[in-house]
């Protein structure tokens, strides 16, 4: 027996280390599964149930409301969703990337979950909720990486949590709304947004909080100081005060009488000296400390109720304070909207950051915020950060030309706003969303999927605007660019509108290789260049995807992170019966549409020749997509 032992010991260690992992490290299904178990109305996440893709592949979601990175789960977005219950935040500690939640406009009650036991969280958004109770002083202890604290429109009680005043990355805070008392903490992080506004607070402000907006603490009638009126003293004090003034002015008149005068001139004169060179170190700082806070932009990371918390209030009131000594002029340019359009009612960027602010979504490039301004249209903010490297001049004549293009299968441009780290385009709003979620999200916007009659029609609309790009930007090389269907939105009719074309121009090369998808073209990655054929096989994967009702993001090798090309595997599914590989959820099939599906997916293998030279071009393309009608000539 003595012998035997160590043979069987590298197992039982094996077997111990294998029990340890499954109960402490559950695969990333399991631990969404088990946090969805406790929460109530979770009809919104029924995609969940017994599907057979992990939740990430690659930056892609394949499950409702979860954000990926590199395949791995980094948050929850699950927003207006009218859920309740218990936030499992045991089941969330298993996912060892998680770092952002969002849960707001829902209808959690009772305390707010115990964030602490996720020490790598960096944002929570639990605003607009029935949270109530108060709040441990040592809620907050040990989440050293929070960056981002949203509470905002609850019902919670008790004082401001002693433990929020320490972490050390905390810049945005949003209490406001709802029943904190007692005093605010000296809090000794670097706040940039900060709302205790509609509280019970009460006594001064400290001096740490004296430059934030006093609207921020508006609706809490027993504040005072910092921006507010002075706090009032009490009558003792202002006695006392009083006297003590009144003794020291009449010893310093006293001791005036006995003071030479060629010593005060040479006091006042070196007073004098010492102001002027303090204020001469101020003004040179200045232009350095408006230059490093203009460089450095707040990170863009899960949703934000307001466009001011991602870091563009401190931008203007820089912008403000710099060009002061250069009166309104000055000032009114740093903040100015370039419209280019004028059929659109115009606005400022000072009118965005008053909006109620959404954010839809972060893509490739950035987020993108709908903001409904409150004297005018519903408009979609992009944030741009990938255009660094355009020249001003450039970036401005680019736009110009862009904001010329007019079509009905394009999304226009309506205003620009022109920094050199990072840009913002404005869009209209297109409240049905992409053509991305309807083709693969359909249930959890409650909706029917897109029959083929519907799906027939957004092809040619997208061939007919792209044919149009290509007319109108004959110089670029590429017209379109990022042709896919996350980059299509789909109007009240179904008619697609094609968004972000045109951006090679202006995107820093080493951003545009990674990510846009002219450059994932075969051309690109067995011979280095694209050309104005990349559109015509992006329109072919598009084609594909809408006929076959698969994400081609989902089409990667275990072994690759290259996606597999989807033109080869719709070649292996069909062989010699094309009818296998189209969309069941399209419904019942005529034989007459059937005949033109087969067509379709003719055109679309064509477009996704490898061979540049064997590749359908533009006009074939086109033409071939505008012969395909219904029986009934639609």
């Amino acid at each position: 027996m003595a012998m035997a032992m160590p043979f069987h010991l590298p197992l039982l260690f094996s077997l111990l280390f294998v029990f340890h992992s499954h109960a402490y490290a559950l695969p990333e299904s399991e631990a969404l599964l088990k946090f969805k178990s406790a929460l109530h109305n979770a009809n919104a996440l029924q995609s969940w149930d017994n599907n057979p893709n992990p939740p990430c592949n690659g930056q892609t979601a394949n499950w409702v409301g979860v954000l990926c990175n590199k395949g791995a789960v980094w948050g929850l977005k699950l927003e207006n969703m009218g859920l309740f219950g218990t936030i499992d935040v045991d089941s969330l500690k298993t996912l060892p990337n998680f770092t952002t939640i969002s849960l707001m406009n829902n209808n959690f009650n009772g305390p707010i979950p115990q964030l602490n036991k996720l020490p790598d969280l960096r944002s929570a958004y639990l605003s607009n909720n029935k949270f109530s109770g108060e709040i441990p002083p040592n809620a907050f202890d040990g989440l050293i990486q929070m960056k981002k604290l949203h509470l905002s429109q609850n019902q919670l009680t008790g004082a401001i949590p002693a433990s929020l005043a320490t972490l050390p990355k905390l810049t945005e805070l949003k209490l406001d709304r709802n029943r904190f008392s007692g005093n605010i903490p000296d809090f000794k992080n670097h706040l940039q947004t900060l709302d205790l506004s509609s509280n019970q607070l009460e006594g001064p402000i400290p001096a740490s909080l004296s430059k934030i907006d006093k609207k921020m603490f508006e609706g809490n009638k027993a504040v005072c100081g910092g921006p507010l009126n002075a706090c009032e003293s009490t009558p003792a004090a202002s006695n006392d005060r009083s006297r003590s003034s009144s003794s020291s002015s009449s010893g310093s008149s006293s001791s005036s009488k006995k003071t030479p005068t060629w010593l005060i001139v040479i006091l006042v004169v070196v007073g004098l000296l010492i102001v002027v060179g303090i204020l001469a170190v101020i003004m040179m700082k200045r232009p350095r400390e408006q230059e490093t806070s203009s460089s450095s932009s707040s990170s863009v990371e899960a949703p934000t109720a307001n466009m001011r918390a991602k870091g563009y209030n401190k931008e203007e009131e820089q912008g403000s304070a710099g060009n002061s000594r250069n009166g309104k002029k000055a000032q009114e340019a740093t903040v100015k909207l370039t419209f280019v359009r004028d059929d659109r009612v115009k606005f400022d960027l000072p009118d965005l950051l008053k909006a109620s602010a959404e954010v839809l979504g972060s893509g490739s490039f950035g987020s993108s915020f709908k903001a409904a301004l409150s004297v005018g249209p519903v408009v979609v903010v992009k944030r741009y950060k990938q255009m660094n490297n355009a020249g001003k001049e450039e970036f401005l004549e680019h736009m110009r030309r862009i904001g010329r293009l007019t079509h009905g299968n394009l999304l226009p441009l309506v205003a620009y706003y022109y920094r050199k780290e990072e840009k913002l385009l404005v869009s209209d709003f297109v409240k049905n969303g992409s053509l991305a979620v309807h083709l693969h999200g359909h249930k959890s916007l409650g909706q029917p999927a897109l029959d083929w009659p519907t799906r027939l029609k957004i092809v040619k609309g997208v061939a007919k605007g792209l044919a149009y790009l290509h007319k109108e930007l004959p110089s670029l090389i590429v017209p379109h660019g990022h042709l896919k269907s996350s980059n299509i939105l789909l109007n009240d009719s179904f008619e697609p509108l094609l968004t972000d074309y045109g951006l090679i121009p202006i995107i820093n090369q080493e951003s545009a290789k990674k990510l846009l998808v002219a450059y994932k073209s075969p051309e690109y990655v067995q011979q280095g260049k694209i050309s104005r054929k990349s559109d015509i096989w992006a329109l072919g994967i598009l084609i594909l995807e809408i006929l076959t009702g698969v994400f081609p993001a989902n089409l990667k090798g275990k072994e690759s992170d290259e996606q597999e090309d989807m033109a080869n595997w719709v070649k292996t599914v069909v062989g010699d019966q094309e009818t296998k590989v189209f969309d069941k959820k399209m419904g019942t099939i005529k034989d007459s549409d059937g005949e033109l599906m087969q067509e379709l997916l003719k055109i679309g293998l064509s477009c996704c020749e490898e061979d540049v030279e064997k590749r359908l071009d533009f006009k074939d393309a086109v033409g071939r997509i505008e012969e395909l009608k219904h029986k009934d000539g639609a």
